[in-house]
């Protein structure tokens, strides 16, 4: 998808902020629409089927993670939250909820960017691979169809995020063998920045919560510190 096609909502109630984000995106030539509440946002994104969410979490009558949750109930749109929350559990909460990728505040304009970009490389792989014969893999309970791009555990569909599937296959397509962070954050994030070391370590919790449910820790995805990640072979 072409940015100049594009339309963005952004949800941010702070002023500044706000106005930082918009004409950033006006100079770089991304449609966008701005609402600073979250019922408004949720009324909107129905409204007009924005093709990404800019979202805050601190807003004035509802929890941005409402709005994911909301949203996620009919729309698999990419949310990215922007936020001033920094801990590790306010990102994995956002992550459960549906997000797609957090970038936290204060952030600069070009990894504003740079998180779009990604983002829409990993839409875009997606749809461009949907509907492609590929085989199925399967460790122990863990299943997944790249045809169409779901992974049971036990035969239950559980839902991932775009960058959480994009791991879980790249371990998957790798497994046995332990992936450098400089590796993964190079085929995942593609032009990686100092901070997306600290977001790996966050989606692989949250991967782990998913895929390791009813589980031992490290099941499938062992960490080596310092190092990187490994998939592990598992007995049915």
């Amino acid at each position: 998808m072409k940015k100049e096609n594009m339309l963005i909502m952004v949800v941010e109630d702070d002023k500044l902020v706000g106005n930082l984000i918009t004409s950033t995106l006006k100079v770089n030539d991304y449609k966008y629409i701005l609402t600073t509440t979250g019922n408004t946002a949720i009324m909107e994104a129905v409204s007009h089927r924005p093709d990404v969410i800019l979202l805050d979490l601190g807003l004035p009558d509802i929890d941005g993670i409402e709005v994911i949750k909301s949203v996620r109930s009919w729309s698999m749109c990419p949310i990215i939250v922007i936020s001033a929350r920094s801990e590790d559990k306010d990102k994995i909460d956002a992550l459960d909820a549906g997000a797609d990728d957090y970038l936290t505040k204060p952030f600069s304009v070009d990894e504003l960017l740079a998180r779009l970009r990604s983002t829409m490389r990993r839409i875009q792989y997606l749809e461009d691979n949907a509907g492609k014969e590929t085989p199925v893999f399967e460790n122990g309970q863990l299943r997944i169809d790249y045809s169409s791009a779901s992974v049971t555990v036990k035969g239950e569909e559980i839902h991932l995020m775009p960058i959480e599937y994009s791991l879980l296959c790249l371990l998957a397509q790798n497994i046995g063998k332990v992936l450098t962070h400089s590796y993964i954050l190079d085929k995942i994030w593609k032009n990686s920045i100092e901070s997306d070391l600290s977001s790996l370590r966050v989606y692989m919790t949250s991967l782990r919560k998913k895929i390791e449910i009813g589980c031992e820790r490290g099941t499938y995805i062992q960490t080596h510190i310092g190092i990187g990640y490994r998939m592990v072979r598992v007995k049915k």
